[in-house]
């Protein structure tokens, strides 16, 4: 029941605050925007800071390039945002996370339904929601999480583990803590962060 309620409140909290986006694709993206990997999710918007696009994606696992072993391999993630200014598509600001070097069990990827565009605090600002885990491990073991949110080129960051169970009663992980820009952003930031982090923390090993 508690679980429900969960999910209930964060639908609910964020529909309220969704900003109008336009999904894009490979296809549809503008040609000068530019990105590493396959595209994970892409979305145009208008906010105060003008026409913008956001866009995420992951290279998936390869060989290491440090590594001639060819069970040692990488991988990598990118988010993305530019904006439209004089009918130019610039850059403002880059995510770039990795594992190298990984001979066992590898995972560097956006966690799935948790990227969004807000405006929580109704500044006409757009909030960008990314969230992802990274992991190297041959056992059961939790994961590195992070949320990171970007109000403008404003950058705040939730950072913790995955919760695993590692035995019949006993789990793993499941803390964070926000750096200090997030600490000082506005409570409903922290809010929605809680209750995303609640919704995905568990470790699902396929």
């Amino acid at each position: 029941m508690k679980a429900l309620q969960l999910l209930f409140l964060l639908i609910s909290f964020s529909c309220l605050a969704q900003v109008k986006t336009t999904q894009l694709t490979k296809a549809t993206l503008p040609k000068t925007i530019t990105y590493t990997g396959k595209l994970i999710n892409a979305v145009r918007y208008t906010d105060a800071g003008g026409e913008t696009i956001v866009l995420t994606a992951e290279t998936g696992e390869s060989q290491s390039k440090k590594e001639p072993d060819e069970s040692y391999r990488d991988a990598e993630l990118y988010g993305y945002k530019y904006i439209l200014t004089d009918g130019k598509w610039m850059p403002q600001w880059k995510v770039y996370d990795f594992v190298k070097e990984c001979p066992v069990d590898i995972e560097c990827n956006f966690i799935k339904n948790t990227f969004a565009v807000t405006d929580l605090d109704k500044d006409k600002k757009a909030e960008v929601w990314l969230m992802y885990t990274t992991g190297c491990h041959g056992d059961v073991s939790a994961s590195a999480m992070k949320v990171i949110v970007y109000e403008g080129n404003e950058k705040f960051a939730m950072r913790g583990r995955t919760k695993v169970r590692i035995s019949e009663k006993e789990y793993e992980g499941g803390e964070y803590t926000f750096d200090e820009p997030f600490k000082k952003a506005p409570e409903g930031f922290r809010k929605y962060a809680i209750q995303l982090w609640q919704k995905n923390m568990m470790q699902k090993f396929e």
